[in-house]
């Protein structure tokens, strides 16, 4: 798994400087932050539909509702990419996160965070 994710943090770094009418990375960092993080909210959007389609699908739809929301986690996910990209950062700062909250309880973390917020 983490081996596509050095895959696409390759490409991604290799289009973010190519030519925008070729590649579609190259033209959403052309278009700036806003427009990917516009991207990012309209694929968030599209997940939270597909996971409310999935969870009222019957047995008929199951199937495709369940690619469906796999298809729009990866949407989401790609731009979450591309946004990390553009501000210099990559898919490793988000692993090196998550690794270092192992072992502790999510209620604390939330936890801790609001309480570096105030």
């Amino acid at each position: 798994m983490n081996d596509t994710l050095e895959r696409l943090a390759q490409v991604l770094s290799e289009r973010r400087h190519g030519d925008a009418q070729s590649s579609y990375v190259a033209s959403l960092h052309q278009r700036g932050l806003n427009k990917i993080l516009e991207k990012v909210g309209e694929e968030s959007t599209e997940l939270i539909l597909a996971a409310k389609e999935l969870e009222a699908a019957d047995a008929s739809r199951l199937e495709g509702a369940r690619l469906e929301l796999i298809k729009e986690t990866a949407d989401l996910w790609f731009h979450s990419l591309v946004t990390l990209s553009h501000l210099g950062l990559g898919h490793r700062d988000v692993l090196a996160e998550l690794e270092r909250r192992f072992g502790v309880s999510g209620l604390e973390e939330k936890a801790s965070r609001s309480a570096h917020s105030q």
